[in-house]
């Protein structure tokens, strides 16, 4: 049996000269402006506009491009190896929201690969409606009428064995790291949201949370001294916090050093290499900030891979979307993809 696992991400510009219709694709998207298209889209033309110069300079520090296809495209092959030595005749294919292989063209592969079966397995551990949300509802979209092979669905997986085992094992070397004489306080960082949209019933924000917990739970010895925190806030509106910026200066106010674990990313782009390790590691140093360590996304970590092919067995096995528990997760009010039915489930 042929399987076909879809890989969902944002993706990211491949050239400086594609920055801004990177952007005008990412304010394009309804899931972000939530405005009916003929003002969406001329007013993603003109934020996109305005935003491209810095964005350009984020970009010209990482080599003129976004490194997140080739971290994705080492996720796809190492998953596709992994599932292969299951017993699957798997191919994982990539689709990109905002920019190529977007995901016209990852439903063109999958139909030239002819599968059996498809599993669309985002790499958005934390359900929302601004990411995995809206890349399932563009693929849906687009493979309408085109595939007939049955689906199935992961939905998120914020406390998966695999995700958090990585996680642990990657903050533990950089403990290793660490220097005796300092107290740390490891911040857990994740990108932000209008608090407008979490205040709608948007998930992410708890499922993030249950992300820190499920690592807490798993650290031995004493309490970490932690704070989740947030970042890459943009516009006018009010976002979620604690703000990652303020929470360094706070550390540094109180002589902290810092242990950075960006956890809601799971490959390394702007967010990491320029925010966390530039701009943020600046603040620190300026902030009085003792000493700051930035853990690795968790990438291709091998137990990161195993828990993604367990989800990609759990899906081909269920009718109904997956996560990394049985039955819904997320509590009432809180938009969930759990129950919907995969198109030709």
């Amino acid at each position: 049996m042929k399987i076909a696992v879809v890989l969902f991400n944002l993706g990211g510009p491949d050239s400086l000269d594609a920055v801004e219709p990177f952007l005008r694709n990412l304010f394009g998207d309804p899931a972000i402006i939530s405005l009916p298209g003929f003002l969406r889209y001329p007013l993603a033309r003109l934020i996109a506009a305005r935003r491209a110069p810095i964005a350009r300079e984020i970009y010209a520090h990482m080599g003129g491009r976004s490194p997140i296809l080739q971290e994705t495209e080492q996720q796809a092959r190492s998953l596709e190896t992994m599932l292969q030595a299951r017993g699957h005749d798997a191919k994982c294919v990539i689709a990109m929201r905002y920019w190529h292989p977007r995901t016209a063209e990852a439903v063109a592969a999958v139909k030239a690969f002819s599968p059996d079966r498809i599993v669309l397995l985002p790499l958005y551990p934390q359900y929302s409606t601004t990411t995995t949300g809206s890349s399932l509802a563009e693929w849906r979209k687009l493979a309408r009428g085109r595939l007939t092979a049955p689906h199935h669905e992961v939905c998120c997986y914020p406390f998966g064995d695999g995700f958090v085992s990585a996680l642990c094992d990657l903050l533990g070397s950089a403990f290793e790291t660490a220097k005796p004489d300092l107290a740390y306080r490891v911040l857990f960082s994740a990108h932000g949201l209008p608090k407008r949209i979490v205040e709608r019933g948007d998930p992410y924000q708890w499922q993030v949370e249950r992300t820190v917990q499920a690592v807490l739970e798993r650290w031995p010895g004493a309490t970490l001294d932690h704070t989740i925190c947030y970042q890459s806030r943009v516009g006018p509106l009010e976002w979620i916090g604690p703000s990652t910026d303020n929470e360094i200066r706070r550390a540094g106010a109180e002589r902290k050093a810092l242990i950075v674990v960006p956890v809601a990313f799971v490959s390394e782009h702007s967010e990491t290499l320029v925010e966390l390790d530039i701009e943020y590691g600046k603040l620190a140093r300026d902030s009085g900030v003792p000493d700051y360590i930035r853990v690795s996304a968790v990438r291709s970590h091998p137990t990161f891979i195993e828990g993604l092919a367990r989800l990609v067995d759990a899906a081909l096995n269920s009718p109904r979307p997956v996560n990394c528990a049985h039955g819904r997760i997320c509590p009432a009010g809180r938009t969930c993809g759990h129950e919907r039915t995969p198109p030709h489930a």
